[in-house]
């Protein structure tokens, strides 16, 4: 059972809201007082899960659950899915659009920095959408 659950929405494309859910998780580990590479880690983790949603599909949402043990990071969106995961795993790979690019974003590092970060990650995709659960243990 978790100590702590909560469910954040991300919506398609809203890139001033970008970052917001990975800060409101660094703002409970540090409340926690867990160690900083947890905090780095975790938080790595969920930006660049919030980041995917927000680039590549229709919305989603991001829910946090923090365990005595570990961190889940559960990414869902509805969308294209990923239609190559083992493509999708190569650092510099991008299906992002140019203007995503010129904006800085969709560099191909979403997934490959996921499961740097993490020491478990597993990706569940359809052309429904896609699944990212990640977990950071500490």
């Amino acid at each position: 059972m978790a100590l702590y659950s909560k469910e954040f929405e991300v919506k398609a494309r809203d890139f001033d809201s970008a970052g917001e859910v990975s800060s409101n998780l660094r703002a409970i580990l540090k409340q926690l007082s867990l160690a900083p590479d947890i905090v780095r880690r975790s938080c790595i983790v969920c930006y660049e899960a919030e980041m995917n949603i927000i680039i590549h599909s229709y919305g989603g949402t991001i829910k946090i659950e923090i365990f005595e043990d570990r961190i889940r990071i559960i990414a869902e969106d509805t969308g294209p899915g990923i239609e190559d995961i083992e493509l999708a795993m190569k650092e510099g790979y991008s299906t992002a659009p140019e203007e995503i690019r010129e904006m800085g974003f969709g560099a191909g590092m979403g997934l490959p920095n996921i499961k740097a970060n993490s020491d478990f990650m597993d990706i569940k995709s359809s052309k429904d959408g896609t699944v990212v659960v990640a977990e950071i243990l500490f």
